[in-house]
């Protein structure tokens, strides 16, 4: 059982590899949002949101070409924080990174981790991550995934996949990172789960708004 695991670092190196010959080849274009970001809804679960923002620093190393961050308090405390990352294009070096590997870098550790559906208004169901991560005495939900290309995903294998294919047959890498934090404080983590779960059934629809046709 445990012997396909083995395979799977080399085949993400060989996926990683095809992609990298692929980005580099100049095929790739950059596609323009169809709308500006800064036109997400800023009003999630009846709560206003603030823009936050990202240094100049920590711009570069993240990569995106536009963002939101923005975080929604109540009587001055944060209830959530909303964030979109925008890339007209991936290519050799200007890639999204992912959640999973940048928040212990932040000092949080995850102590539970899983997907969830979430069924948004349509009817629809789309696969997000949610990971319950602590720092110290702090304690947060996060929920977070891929949107672009006409898709939501969760599964980073599968989006590294899409990524190589729609690369290879449209010339189109465009992609967002949507991440929704919730403390959890004293409202206890199923609180904050319920509140993570209402933010992005809302919050998928109004990104695709924003993002280019497919």
């Amino acid at each position: 059982m445990r012997e396909p695991v083995r395979w799977i670092p080399g085949l993400l190196f060989g996926v990683g590899v095809m992609v990298n010959a692929i980005l580099v080849t100049g095929r790739v274009k950059p596609t323009p949002l169809a709308a500006p970001i800064s036109g997400i809804s800023r009003v999630f679960d009846g709560v206003p949101g603030t823009d936050i923002v990202v240094p100049d620093a920590e711009q570069r190393v993240a990569g995106f070409t536009d963002y939101v961050l923005r975080t929604h308090d109540v009587g001055g405390v944060p209830k959530f924080t909303v964030y979109v990352g925008y890339y007209d294009e991936q290519r050799q070096g200007k890639t999204i990174h992912s959640p999973r590997n940048c928040l212990p870098g932040a000092g949080w550790e995850p102590v539970d981790s899983r997907v969830e559906q979430v069924v948004l208004g349509s009817g629809d169901t789309v696969t997000v991550n949610r990971y319950h991560i602590v720092r110290g005495p702090d304690q947060s939900i996060v929920y977070y995934w891929y949107q672009g290309r006409g898709r939501v995903a969760a599964n980073e294998y599968a989006v590294k996949y899409e990524l190589l294919r729609d690369a290879a047959l449209r010339g189109r890498t465009e992609e967002a990172l949507v991440r929704i934090v919730v403390p959890v404080g004293d409202q206890g983590p199923a609180a904050a789960d319920a509140l993570g779960m209402r933010v992005a059934r809302d919050l998928i629809p109004a990104v695709a708004k924003v993002l280019p046709r497919f």
